[in-house]
């Protein structure tokens, strides 16, 4: 969406700047405010953010439970390995050294030959439960980030038009590392803190039912502080992530706007902007550590004030006779293993809760419908004619600020018609509507009698194509580029392709041919090079309906005119729709569309149109005054 349809002055995406420089003082301050509105969340808003991140987290192990499930075991069972050593020692004090002391060493070496086997069988549990965890967390991360991957492809143009790249590279990136960390280091103190909790609880409990009951006392102000500490840090790490991915934003759009950049002296004011930005993530962070600085050693004093009463409490119970010594001994080795996993558990529940604030902005993005969905039940589109027709057609990017106004048009199966007028009558956006990458805000968009928005997907693609001035290229060479839109195309079609459009003489030129790499967005090419490729991808592709949205704009006159010779070639026995400023363009149409604040008000044949005395006779005259 342009500029100006943002600040509600019902342009099309004419309008739209070629590069989106971050101003500090609008731009950007969108983005503060839309993170603030995440970051002031009501309980209720929460609530539905934390159930949101809970299905997806759901729908993602669900499919690995059996994985999970032997994973827990594995856990249970070094769990169990590790406790038994403190009852073995309580046994050797005070049964095998009595023992010992009559004469009688079996007792002894029994309890030495059972605490090297829970030793032994500890690490072998203790191994395959890392394997098996890291096993279970990188499947679910790989189907994660599938999933972020192919949603992103399947939402409609207009969410990319709002939701800035640099947003989804922060998904896939910031987050999910996040997500990653949490998995790797965090799932084996987890399982190992809570059994140690939960098993040791109920030994001690079974050993001494008082002393047990004071060694767990600890356990009401870690609860409390723990409390506290989930209601601070959850509005602190949504912080942190808004701050993240706001600054990966700013650099991702600055990179890509480098030129601009350059051009407009823009270095120093991005500095200025980035350091604010970094400043924020850094002070979001700080604040997190302050809050774990202050959780961390409360878990501890808490675990320590029960040691120190549970071995004076346990003491005097020893002198009256009421404890032998081996129990207490036991027992303390129970305390101190049962609180030294907290600090585990605290390091892991701060990553959990920056992996939650992560999974809440990743469960937000997969949670975007399409606003042009596939239907669920679509019909089905062979051998399109191409004969296109607009019903009560409008469309509105916003509410009450209409773009186009309700029209009725008819195009022919295999007419050339042009579209011409002013920057921002809505050329583009008519251009949208027929490619379906908007869906009219009202009435309908037929393709021989069929409504696109009933079609699938794969059948209006291949039905339709639409060509813009930007012609993206990705990495690699010039022959897969030409072959995007059919990648079973043989190397004899894509080199015809080529040169039935003009660019196989320039392309054999290059220092590999047609396997020449044209490098990131076809850098390696000029601009009017780029756009001859996307000419040749989109003849090899062979639309019914092929839309050309100022796609010679980027050409010089000797390649337009290249280019000008093949569209006669390209557009025979296909319907075409041209958008263009430069009349030459407009000149091999079979009819001229004249658009003003989107609304049709021309529509007939170009030589008719230069006769008479209306908007498009005008638009010629200038034209041809320029050329003078």
């Amino acid at each position: 969406m342009s500029t100006d349809q943002r600040t509600g002055q019902g342009l099309s995406a004419d309008t739209a700047p070629a590069v989106d420089l971050p101003v500090p003082d609008q731009e950007w301050r969108g983005v503060a405010a839309e993170d603030v509105e995440e970051q002031d969340l009501t309980a209720a808003s929460g609530a539905k953010l934390q159930a949101r991140s809970r299905r997806l987290l759901g729908r993602l192990v669900s499919p690995h439970r059996g994985r999970l499930t032997w994973t827990l075991l594995l856990g249970v069972l070094g769990e169990l390995t590790y406790l038994a050593g403190p009852l073995i020692i309580a046994y050797g004090l005070d049964s095998a050294v009595p023992a010992l002391t009559d004469g009688d060493s079996r007792p002894l070496l029994g309890a030495t030959a059972a605490y090297l086997l829970a030793g032994v069988l500890n690490a072998l549990f203790r191994a395959m439960f890392v394997r098996s965890a890291a096993l279970l967390s990188q499947a679910v991360l790989l189907d994660l980030r599938a999933d972020v991957f192919a949603h992103g492809q399947r939402l409609s143009v207009s969410f990319h038009e709002s939701y800035t790249s640099g947003k989804v590279i922060a998904r896939m990136t910031s987050d999910l590392d996040t997500l990653a960390d949490l998995a790797d280091e965090g799932l084996d103190g987890l399982v190992t803190g809570l059994l140690s909790v939960v098993t040791i609880s109920v030994t001690l409990l079974v050993l001494d039912l008082s002393l047990g009951a004071v060694a767990l006392l600890a356990f009401i102000p870690i609860v409390l502080v723990t409390r506290w500490f989930q209601a601070r840090s959850r509005s602190v790490y949504r912080r942190t992530r808004s701050a993240i991915a706001t600054l990966i934003v700013h650099f991702t759009e600055t990179l890509n706007g480098l030129r601009a950049v350059v051009s407009f002296r823009r270095e120093k004011r991005g500095r200025t902007i980035f350091g604010n930005l970094n400043q924020r993530n850094a002070d979001a962070n700080i604040e997190s550590m302050m809050l774990l600085a202050a959780y961390i050693p409360s878990v501890r004093l808490a675990g320590n004030l029960s040691l120190v009463a549970t071995m004076v409490l346990g003491s005097f119970q020893v002198i009256d006779g009421n404890l032998e010594v081996g129990v207490l001994v036991a027992f303390l080795l129970y305390v101190r293993r049962m609180y030294d996993p907290l600090d585990q558990m605290a390091m892991f529940y701060n990553g959990y809760q920056s992996a939650v604030a992560a999974l809440e902005k990743i469960s937000g993005l997969l949670e975007e419908a399409p606003a042009v969905p596939e239907p669920v039940d679509p019909e089905r589109l062979s051998g399109a004619a191409g004969a296109v027709d607009f019903r009560d057609a409008a469309f509105s990017y916003k509410p009450g600020v209409p773009v186009l106004a309700p029209f009725d048009l008819h195009i022919p199966a295999g007419q050339t018609v042009a579209v011409v007028g002013a920057t921002g009558a809505g050329k583009s956006t008519l251009a949208k509507l027929m490619a379906r990458f908007y869906d009219p805000t009202q009435g309908r968009v037929l393709l021989d009698g069929h409504d696109v928005s009933r079609l699938a997907d794969d059948d209006l693609r291949r039905a339709v194509t639409l060509v813009t001035q930007e012609s993206f290229l990705f990495s690699g060479s010039v022959a897969d580029n030409i072959a995007l839109g059919r990648p079973d195309a043989t190397r004899v079609e894509i080199e015809a392709a080529a040169d039935e459009i003009g660019a196989g003489e320039f392309i054999r030129a290059l220092p590999e041919g047609f396997d020449t790499d044209v490098r990131k967005r076809g850098g390696r090419l000029s601009a009017g090079q780029r756009q001859l490729v996307a000419f040749a991808r989109a003849f090899l592709a062979d639309p019914a309906v092929l839309i050309l949205d100022e796609a010679t704009a980027s050409l010089d006159i000797p390649s337009e005119q290249a280019v000008q010779r093949a569209l006669h070639n390209v557009l025979h026995g296909r319907t075409a729709m041209i958008i263009a400023h430069r009349l030459s363009t407009v000149q091999i149409a079979d009819r001229v569309l004249v658009m003003k604040d989107g609304r049709i008000v021309q529509d007939g044949a170009p030589a008719d149109l230069i006769a008479g005395d209306g908007a498009y006779a005008d638009l010629h005259e200038a034209w041809r005054a320029s050329l003078v």
